[in-house]
């Protein structure tokens, strides 16, 4: 592979004599990775029903490599019921080193495609909030399908200029992960094209825009909470000296150890023109070492969760979750009629109703008036001429248990395939002519979307956007 001079020339000053083993690494085929929707199904209970080879990515507890060249994830039905997210091996490290805890306010700022805050997500066990943002609303819209395909109900997915939500969310996050646009030096051996990239826009240019980015970030994370950044890339401007910015700026922020493995590298202090020791507890990911590709890792605390500060972001947070059960109101009949089927309880609190569509929001949102957002809470459905029609994220968020009319395919029937595609299903031996109505669609337990049963045929409900070509 050719690499840019400049590139090859930083890189042996950085590695000295490990640079013939990081030039080897390049000969190497690249990893490919998958990672299991813990709020699905457990990892133990993947392993027992996933169909094809898998090996465990060692520091990463629920992922898995896949032979790549061979096999296409992507088109089992299981990836369509979101038991797994496809990523590279190391990209999973920075939402794995987040510690994510029930109730978290969680902000994934720079989020598309996904593959971080749908770990983000999983974690959060339907509690709290996620709020899922990237600048880019074309690669928002893929992002917002793939947290629905996970499942992920408490969300809020943005598409607005970081600068822009300090002032709707002020210290109100308990967690941010900044995935930060970079010069994706760490990906050459993934994406070729990726060097390419680098010889138009390097290190340089995304320094700044990190920099910006981190300390506007640094504004909307609550005294006490904790802030990881990553980049794919091996440049200490992007990387070391970003982390050095934020504490320079906002000295309140402590840099804390990572959860280890063997393979990662100690931070680089020297990257700053007055070294900091304190650097040597971020994390560096080099393709020689490991079995992934490259990256960074900087996790930090703000301050002390105890000052009067906290105090305040709390008391903001009570008032907007007042503001938001203060305008509960009645269930609408076609919605309660629905949910009659359904096996938790639907909160009248926390319904909101724009035109035809039903939302269910997350406890305790600020007023959005001005943001660009493509989602806020989960989409239920529809009210239509006195009649609900669900939605497809309603039925990627319900377990099977949790709605009493599902018909339920093993993954092997061709009708699942059928019903991917969009097709009118057969299922007169699973219920009579006289049977309609709603029903949940779903392979090996695990739902795919909705159907509509007349007549012993199953008119097919899955989203048009969604569905296999």
């Amino acid at each position: 592979m050719n690499l840019p001079s400049a590139f090859e020339e930083k890189m042996q000053g950085l590695l000295g004599e490990e640079m013939d083993a990081y030039l080897a690494c390049y000969e190497e085929p690249r990893y490919y990775g998958l990672r299991v929707n813990t709020a699905k199904i457990s990892v133990e209970e993947f392993r027992k029903i996933c169909p094809f080879e898998i090996t465990p990515i060692p520091w990463i507890e629920n992922g898995f490599y896949y032979d790549g060249e061979r096999l296409s994830p992507a088109k089992h039905p299981y990836y369509f019921a979101g038991l797994y997210y496809l990523q590279e091996p190391s990209a999973m490290t920075p939402a794995s080193r987040l510690p994510i805890e029930p109730g978290d306010r969680v902000l994934d700022l720079c989020a598309a495609p996904g593959g971080k805050a749908t770990e983000l997500g999983a974690k959060l066990l339907d509690t709290g909030l996620l709020a899922a943002n990237d600048i880019s609303s074309s690669r928002a819209k893929g992002l917002l399908k793939n947290i629905e395909v996970f499942g992920i109900g408490n969300v809020l997915v943005l598409s607005e200029e970081p600068g822009k939500l300090v002032q709707y969310f002020p210290e109100y996050f308990d967690k941010i992960l900044i995935d930060a646009p970079c010069s994706g030096e760490g990906m050459f051996r993934k994406d070729k094209k990726m060097v390419k990239a680098w010889d138009e826009h390097g290190p340089e240019y995304f320094c700044n825009i990190q920099k910006s980015i981190i300390l506007q970030a640094a504004q909307m994370l609550r005294p006490g909470g904790m802030l990881l950044y990553s980049t794919c890339t091996f440049d200490g401007r992007e990387n070391e000296r970003v982390i050095g910015y934020l504490r320079e700026h906002e000295p309140e922020f402590q840099i804390l150890d990572i959860a280890p493995y063997e393979g990662f590298c100690q931070g680089i202090p020297e990257m700053l023109e007055e070294p900091d020791g304190e650097l040597r507890r971020t994390v560096r990911i080099f393709p020689h070492k490991m079995q992934g590709e490259g990256h960074y890792l900087a996790l930090l605390r703000k301050g002390d969760l105890s000052t009067a500060r906290g105090q305040a972001a709390s008391d903001r947070a009570l008032a907007a979750g007042e503001r938001t059960a203060a305008k509960a109101g009645k269930i609408p009949e076609p919605l309660a009629e629905f949910f009659r089927d359904i096996t938790f309880g639907l909160d009248a609190a926390r319904l909101d109703i724009r035109g035809e569509r039903v939302y269910y929001m997350p406890k305790g949102l600020p007023d959005l008036r001005g943001v660009r957002f493509l989602r806020t809470g989960l989409l239920l459905g529809e009210l239509k001429k006195n009649r609900f029609e669900p939605s497809q994220a309603l039925a990627m968020y319900l377990k099977k248990e949790e709605y009493r009319h599902c018909i339920n395919f093993p993954a092997e029937d061709e009708r699942v395939l059928k019903y991917l595609k969009g097709e009118t299903l057969d299922v007169e031996e699973l219920a009579s002519a006289k049977e309609k109505g709603w029903r949940l669609v779903c392979v090996d337990g695990y739902p795919l979307g909705f159907g509509k049963l007349s007549g012993g045929a199953l008119k097919n409900k899955y989203l048009p956007g969604w569905r296999l070509c």
